[in-house]
């Protein structure tokens, strides 16, 4: 048995402890907070998603708590055209095995934390801040704010898109910022016309903006969130924000569209940030999982799904003593680098050539998009909801 320290308690950290511990080792977590809980308001998963989380053993707790989406709808923000829909009922399912959903980030985050406190074989320890590593060939100390060493046989960076150990492992400085700021909202269902509520995940499209709302909790919330590409220099995390200023930012709003975005309230503020793909996520006894890896910007809905991949591929690696772990990092890094740098790229993509156009480039978009099949827009997706062994990856052209 070999203690595997893991830095950082968010859904790829739990997961991770949880893969590891399947292979009969002990896993430590350090989280940076005193309670382990989870910000945010949706996160979509696709069949891939689902897959990884069937199996750590919490994939039927999730879809207890899913709200099953009928269709991908794109729009055109402006005009209120519906421009394009991808079906995802029976034979979305029965292609891709699994359904797509979407969940409060609690409502996927808890059962994992729950899986987690049942297990013999892990530690949970909030206030944990690791803030770097020091390794030797006898093993790993993660170093605490605390000035504490945490001793172990292996640490797996899962603390997300400002590592400290991606900082030490890496050394590629601060996350890039995209220059997209994007306001977020959740409100309960019943303040929704019911002429508004849609069981999709839709998307309206506008020029340097796109807007985006879906249930969640079960179907008693909405969750809107907008986009602007204003050019935000400055990383802005979670800021409020007043309702005046967000319904000011998108002016050229269709009505139906703006309807919805009126119903926000107490809206907060991000600038989004993600960072270019990198070959090696790997320092002897030390790995890289999730946003530390390869951190994404939202619009391919894929990041918490690419971090649950990791931690079940990885987990299936470590069925060996300690001193195999460098070579089992090494061959998850080997087996994941294209597959995530795909879906980094592919996400920064969708919001330059799908998303964000104006003008002709908005034309040519809707009709490209209206010209697709249904067969063809999965044929589109399959490389991502389709993989079935988490290492397949497309090329990008």
């Amino acid at each position: 048995m070999t203690t595997v320290l893991i830095a950082g308690g968010g859904v790829g950290g739990l997961a991770a402890a949880i893969a590891v511990a399947g292979q009969g080792h002990r896993a430590v977590v350090l989280e940076r907070r005193e309670e382990f809980t989870e910000m945010g308001a949706g996160i979509q998963i696709a069949p891939n998603g689902f897959r990884a989380l069937d199996r750590l053993g919490v994939g039927d707790e999730v879809r207890a708590l899913a709200v099953y989406i009928e269709e991908l709808r794109f729009m055109d923000g402006t005009t209120g055209e519906r421009v394009a829909g991808m079906p995802l009922t029976e034979r979305y399912r029965a292609r891709f095995g699994n359904p797509y959903a979407v969940v409060q980030r609690m409502d996927l985050y808890g059962p994992l934390l729950a899986a987690c406190r049942e297990s013999a074989w892990i530690e949970l320890r909030g206030g944990g801040h690791v803030v770097g590593y020091e390794q030797d060939a006898g093993g790993v100390s993660a170093v605490l704010a605390s000035g504490e060493r945490v001793r172990g046989g292996a640490l797996i960076g899962a603390d997300g898109i400002r590592s400290a150990v991606r900082a030490r492992l890496v050394g590629d400085g601060d996350p890039r910022v995209s220059g997209h700021t994007i306001y977020r909202s959740v409100i309960p269902m019943d303040r929704v016309p019911e002429d508004l509520r849609w069981n999709t995940v839709t998307l309206w499209a506008g020029p340097g903006w796109h807007f985006v709302h879906y249930p969640i909790g079960g179907g008693r919330f909405l969750n809107l969130a907008a986009t602007r590409d204003d050019g935000a220099r400055h990383v802005v995390t979670g800021r409020p924000v007043p309702r005046e200023r967000v319904l000011g930012e998108f002016p050229g709003l269709g009505d139906t569209a703006a309807r919805l975005l009126r119903l926000g309230e107490e809206w907060r503020e991000w600038v989004l940030c993600d960072r270019d793909p990198v070959d090696d996520w790997t320092d002897g006894r030390v790995v890289l999982l999730g946003d530390a890896a390869h951190p994404m910007l939202q619009y391919a809905a894929q990041g918490a799904c690419m971090a649950l991949e990791d931690a079940v591929l990885l987990g299936e690696l470590l069925d060996c003593g300690a001193d195999e772990f460098p070579q089992r990092f090494e061959k998850y890094n080997a087996l994941r680098r294209a597959r995530t740098a795909a879906a980094q790229i592919v996400a920064r993509e969708m919001g330059r050539v799908l998303y964000h156009p104006a003008g002709h480039g908005a034309l040519a978009r809707n009709r490209m998009l209206a010209a697709l099949s249904d067969d063809e827009l999965h044929d589109k997706v399959s490389w991502l909801h389709g993989a079935r062994d988490f290492v397949e990856a497309l090329p990008l052209s």
